[in-house]
């Protein structure tokens, strides 16, 4: 988890900025903290083999800098922000541990496939499957909505999710862990984020249905539900006056750091949750998600 200092430096309002989707860490202003000089390690991950969509940046680059420091390998899979997972295989090969970096588009089935193989290829296993990767645009009206957006957050947001399940689940023992981003969009739709809050619900019921037709395997399959954080796609997918507020509608104030994302995150990937399977565990600052 960050420190005061740090969390107070990411309250609103933010200084005006706006980006190209799908935006880069490096021209966030604050800068999101990742737990780069934070985050403590205790082996819980010892030896696991981790895939992580949109391991980049954001939520994704501060999980794959805390399963490092607990001992996992880790394949980044992103799309095409170069610049930033190389800073997050940076951290990760700090840490000791062992980073691929995959590029290009989860909505192609066959690029899901891809990078699992390359998982198998490299790691010889994999132990946990982070579904994080996401696409939002801001809509202010239904008919603004074009159909090629509509299909194109879907494909991203929940199809991939379930072709990378499909492909990981024969190289994945007892013990597995399948971690999926959710939103407060799951229970809180925003109307302006109607694709991509629909998709949320539906990762939502992907979660709790794939739980209970894995629990046979042993696998386990949970979602985090994240309120507000600070990454990229903020400035580079909302309009000026939300990413100025961003956050600060919410009981605390204020956004999260993608640092404080990875605790819940570690907690799913470790064989201390072997009873935990089906659930979603809400990180929103203090509104509720039932």
């Amino acid at each position: 988890m960050t420190d005061t200092a740090a969390a107070n430096a990411a309250t609103p309002p933010f200084p005006e900025q706006q980006q190209d989707v799908p935006g880069r860490t490096d021209q966030m202003d604050p800068a999101p903290d990742h737990g780069e000089e934070s985050y403590r390690g205790s082996g819980r991950l010892e030896g696991k083999k981790a895939i992580i969509t949109g391991g980049d940046s954001g939520i994704g680059r501060a999980v794959a800098i805390a399963f490092a420091r607990e001992g996992a390998d880790i394949l980044v899979s992103y799309l095409n922000e170069d610049d930033d997972a190389a800073e997050t295989k940076k951290w990760v090969e700090k840490a000791g541990q062992k980073c691929t970096l995959v590029a290009g588009d989860i909505s192609d089935p066959a690029h899901c496939r891809e990078i699992v193989q390359t998982a198998v290829s490299e790691f010889g296993t994999v132990d946990i499957l982070v579904n994080n990767a996401a696409h939002q645009m801001t809509f202010e009206n239904l008919e603004d909505i074009p159909d090629e957006e509509w299909q194109k957050t879907f494909a991203t947001n929940i199809h991939a999710m379930f072709y990378l399940a499909k492909a990981a689940l024969p190289n994945m023992g007892e013990g597995g862990s399948i971690i999926n981003t959710a939103s407060i969009n799951s229970d809180q739709p925003s109307p302006t984020l109607l694709p991509y809050a629909t998709t949320k619900g539906a990762i939502q019921n992907f979660t709790a249905g794939l739980a209970q037709l894995l629990a046979d395997k042993k696998i386990r399959v949970n979602c985090v539900a994240p309120g507000p954080v600070w990454t990229p796609l903020i400035p580079s997918t909302m309009p000026k006056e939300a990413v100025e507020n961003f956050g600060k509608n919410y009981p605390i104030g204020r956004p999260a750091q993608p640092a404080e994302l990875a605790p819940p995150y570690v907690m799913l990937a470790t064989d201390e949750a072997s009873y935990i399977s089906g659930a979603t565990v809400a990180v929103t600052g203090g509104k509720p998600l039932i």
